[in-house]
C-alpha cells in the first residue's frame, strides 16, 4: 500500500499565532494616513476600534444599531 505524497503545510515559513499589538507611534501613523486620505468611515472605525479595545472580528460583527445613539 502506497501513500500519496503529502503537501506542505499551508503555515510553513510563516508567522502565526498572536500579533504583537501596535505601537503608540504606530496607531497615530495610520489616523493621520487615514485623516489625509479624508476617509473619515475608516477612521472612526479604527478609532473605535483601538478606544474599545476590539479585536477585528468582533468589529465586523457590528452593526449600526450597536453603536448608534437612537438605536
Amino acid at each position: 500500500m502506497t501513500f500519496p505524497i503529502s503537501k506542505a503545510p499551508w503555515n510553513k515559513g510563516k508567522l502565526v499565532g498572536q500579533k504583537l499589538p501596535l505601537k503608540l507611534e504606530q496607531i497615530w501613523a495610520i489616523r493621520i494616513r487615514l485623516e489625509i486620505a479624508k476617509n473619515i468611515r475608516e477612521l472612526a472605525m479604527f478609532n473605535m476600534a483601538i478606544d474599545c479595545k476590539l479585536r477585528s472580528c468582533d468589529m465586523v460583527k457590528l452593526l449600526v444599531r450597536d453603536i448608534s445613539r437612537n438605536g
